[in-house]
């Protein structure tokens, strides 16, 4: 790399001057590439997180959220670009594979039967399905794990609108919270953080069944150092954040236990990273998981061991 790249002090002096004079580095991207017409990337799902910072950095520039997509083939593309991110769907492309799909109801219960996957032509508009995937490679009837609503059609195409993986449900009982749940009830939380000048650099969540009865686990990381009376509300702004009604019906009747906030050393999520790289992954490949389950031991190791704070909801419900 050393003979194809050469030191350039008038573009390194350049790039100090454009950061130093953004206080926050609101509109950083365009300031440093100002031919930037727009900015591409995976918006939903677990990187629609990342969304308000990377706001922050585009300024006035659009966010694209142009495809949707997997390992296993592309699913759909955003017939409509200048859609929000948070709004966006995915006309599906019949030409990539064959696609079935799980109504939802019957895929979250176990009861789905041999022939309960409905074709692209059955769907019902405002209905919520697992995708099923059969490729040209020779995948047959693969199961994405993705879980989708079907919002309008594009001509006879339906266009979908992501909605969680389906193994991303926070639950205890008969509740389900998803990841866009959690998303909400962290986004909800940190606002406490505002005052501070603090922020949630990551997170991620946990079920604990292991005491009676079990309760959800809230794992954060933050940007610096919180006072206790801050966090402990912020505790309690994720307990009463999550509106799911059987969730709120379990709380009140102590089926399901206090929330806890559990508060992480710096670069513990870094930590997530390098144990999936570590195991042959791909950097590329790499999404946070916002729910933790039972099976990934590792992970949790790697979350409790780095845990400084611990806080238990006060919430009345």
């Amino acid at each position: 790399m050393s003979k194809l790249l050469k030191p350039d002090p008038e573009l390194a002096d350049t790039i100090y001057s454009k950061c130093s004079s953004l206080s926050n580095w609101y509109g950083l991207i365009p300031k440093l590439f100002p031919n930037t017409k727009y900015i591409y990337g995976i918006m939903t799902g677990s990187m629609e997180p990342y969304l308000k910072k990377l706001r922050h950095y585009a300024g006035e520039l659009p966010l694209v959220s142009a495809d949707y997509g997997s390992s296993e083939g592309w699913v759909g593309v955003n017939v409509n670009p200048k859609s929000p991110p948070e709004m966006v769907t995915y006309a599906v492309l019949p030409n990539t594979g064959y696609f079935e799909f799980l109504p939802l109801e019957e895929n979250l219960i176990g009861m789905e039967q041999a022939n309960s996957p409905v074709c692209l032509t059955e769907v019902k508009l405002g209905e919520e399905y697992e995708i099923v995937f059969t490729n040209f490679a020779g995948l047959y009837r693969y199961r994405l794990g993705d879980v989708v609503k079907i919002k309008r059609f594009h001509n006879s195409t339906p266009e979908l609108q992501f909605v969680c993986r389906r193994n991303l449900v926070l639950s205890i009982n008969i509740d389900k919270n998803t990841e866009k749940d959690l998303q909400l009830a962290v986004e909800a939380a940190g606002k406490h953080l505002v005052d501070e000048k603090l922020e949630v650099v990551d997170f991620t969540s946990h079920a604990n069944i292991s005491s009676d009865p079990g309760h959800y686990v809230i794992f954060w990381e933050l940007s610096g150092e919180a006072t206790d009376e801050i966090l402990q509300e912020c505790c309690n702004c994720l307990d009463k954040s999550f509106l799911d009604s059987s969730y709120v019906n379990n709380r009140r009747m102590n089926t399901i236990g206090a929330l806890e906030l559990r508060i992480v050393k710096r670069g513990t999520f870094n930590k997530i990273l390098d144990h999936f790289v570590g195991l042959g992954g791909a950097v590329s490949q790499f999404k946070t998981p916002r729910c933790v389950g039972p099976k990934n031991s590792s992970l949790i190791q790697i979350l409790s061991t780095n845990v400084v704070k611990s806080y238990s909801s006060t919430a009345i419900f």
